[in-house]
C-alpha cells in the first residue's frame, strides 16, 4: 500500500482556524488527521505542500519513519508547526492501517484498557469575566452531567497582576466552587501567563478551593520556571501542552514534581509520540491527560490514546460548547454518558470528515485566540456563531 495524495482543508471557526487533513491510498483506504495549532493552520497546510516528497509513495503502515523523514531528515527544527506537520500525516496513517485491519486505533497502541474515559469540560464559560456569568455557566456545565471544569479566571494577564484584578480571578474561582459543590473538580488553566512569583502567590491563593491542577502556570519553555512553581505551590500543576518534543518531557520528568503531563498529538507530532509521553509517564508514576482544544478529529485521537494508557486521568471535551454546525463537519457522534466518554469500538479513529459541509465553512482569513487581548473568553472575535 502506498499514499498517492493528500487533500486538505482549513476551516473557519468563530475563534479559530481548523486544519484537517485525508490521505489517500492506491487501495482506495483513506484516512483522516487534524493538525490544528492556534494561528498557524495556512503555515502548517503550506508545510504538507513542502513536504509531500516525503510522504507521496511511503507505506502508511510505517507512519514512524514517516514522521522521522518530516522531522529528522530535514535537519530543522521547527518546532510546533513541524510536529503538527508529522501529526497530520501520521495520525491519518493510523486511521487507515485501523481501517485495513479492521481494528480500532486503540488495539494498535496495545488494546482497549478501559471502555470510557472521565471528561472535563472547556469552552464552557464564554461571556463577561465576572463571578456571576461564569458561575452560572458552570452550573449549566455540570448539569450536562461533567464532574469536571477547566477554566481560565486570569482575563488578559501577562507575568503579573494588579491586586484588583487577582480579587476578581479569585472572585471567580469562589464563586464557581459555591455554584458547583465539593464534589466538583476545578482545573484552573494559566496559559503561561506569569512570573515565578506571581504564579506561587497565586497557587496559595487556589488552595482553599481544593483544585485539581493549576495548569501552565509560568511559560512552558522555561522549564526550571514550571519546576520551581511546582515545588512551591500546595496545589498540583500540570503541564505539556505546549511542548513540541518527547526530549522536554523526559527534561521535565526527572525533576520529579509535576506528575500530571499533558501532551498535545498534533503539536508533538502525532499518536506514537504521544503513547511514548505516556509511557514515559508510567514509568516514573505520573499521570497524563492529553491535551485536545482543537477539532473533532482530535478529539478521537486523544480518545483512543485514553482507551489504550492506564495511567490516562481526564480527556479534554471541548465539543460540546463549540458552535451548532461543528457536529456536521464529520460522520459519527461521541458519545457522552454522565461525564465520560464512550470508547468507540469501529475501525480506525472511528469518524470520517463530511465533505460537503466542510467545503460550506471553509476559511478565507487567519482566524486565531488571541488569550492576551480584553474579552478573549468570548471566542465570538469573528462574530459567526
Amino acid at each position: 500500500m502506498k499514499i498517492t495524495k493528500v487533500d486538505t482543508y482549513v476551516v473557519a471557526m468563530p475563534w479559530k482556524n481548523w486544519l484537517f487533513v485525508i490521505v489517500h491510498t492506491d487501495e482506495g483506504i483513506s484516512g483522516v488527521g487534524e493538525a490544528t495549532v492556534n494561528a498557524f493552520a495556512r503555515t502548517v497546510e503550506a508545510g504538507i505542500r513542502e513536504q509531500e516528497s516525503l510522504i507521496i509513495g511511503r507505506d502508511p503502515f510505517m507512519p514512524r519513519r514517516i514522521t522521522e523523514a518530516i522531522r529528522r531528515d530535514l535537519y530543522t527544527d521547527g518546532g510546533q508547526v513541524q510536529g503538527c506537520i508529522a501529526a497530520a500525516i501520521e495520525t491519518a496513517c493510523f486511521d487507515i492501517m485501523g481501517k485495513a485491519l479492521n481494528v480500532p486505533v486503540y488495539n494498535l497502541l496495545g488494546g482497549k484498557y478501559r471502555d470510557r474515559i472521565r471528561t472535563y469540560a472547556n469552552g464552557w464559560y464564554r461571556g463577561e469575566r465576572t463571578p456571576e456569568n461564569v458561575a452560572s455557566c458552570a452550573k449549566k456545565a455540570v448539569a450536562m452531567g461533567y464532574t469536571a471544569l477547566k477554566f481560565d479566571p486570569f482575563g488578559d494577564a501577562y507575568r503579573v497582576m494588579s491586586r484588583r484584578d487577582e480579587d476578581i480571578s479569585i472572585e471567580i474561582v469562589s464563586a464557581v466552587r459555591d455554584a458547583v459543590g465539593p464534589d466538583i473538580e476545578l482545573l484552573i488553566e494559566g496559559h503561561s501567563r506569569f512570573t515565578v512569583a506571581t504564579a506561587i502567590t497565586l497557587g496559595y491563593r487556589l488552595q482553599p478551593f481544593r483544585i485539581g491542577w493549576f495548569e501552565e502556570p509560568v511559560p512552558h519553555h522555561r522549564i526550571s520556571s514550571v519546576v520551581e512553581v511546582s515545588r512551591h505551590v500546595p496545589v498540583p500543576v500540570a503541564t505539556g501542552e505546549s511542548f513540541h518534543s518527547v526530549a522536554q518531557f523526559a527534561e521535565l520528568i526527572k525533576y520529579d514534581t509535576v506528575h500530571i503531563l499533558q501532551p498535545e498529538p498534533m503539536s508533538l507530532g502525532g499518536i506514537q509520540s504521544a503513547v511514548d509521553v505516556a509511557a514515559m509517564a508510567e514509568a516514573h508514576n505520573c499521570m497524563i491527560s492529553p491535551h485536545c482544544a482543537q477539532g473533532p478529529i482530535g478529539s478521537y485521537i486523544s480518545l483512543h490514546i485514553a482507551a489504550a494508557y492506564p495511567n490516562c486521568y481526564l480527556k479534554e471535551h471541548f465539543d460540546e460548547f463549540e458552535v451548532d454546525w461543528v457536529k456536521d463537519l464529520v460522520k459519527g457522534k461521541m458519545r457522552h454518558e454522565e461525564g465520560h466518554l464512550i470508547i468507540p469500538d469501529t475501525p480506525g479513529l472511528g469518524v470520517e470528515l463530511n465533505i460537503e459541509m466542510i467545503k460550506k465553512h471553509l476559511s478565507n482569513e487567519n482566524r486565531f485566540i488571541a488569550l492576551f487581548k480584553p474579552g478573549w473568553e468570548r471566542r465570538d472575535q469573528y462574530g459567526d456563531e
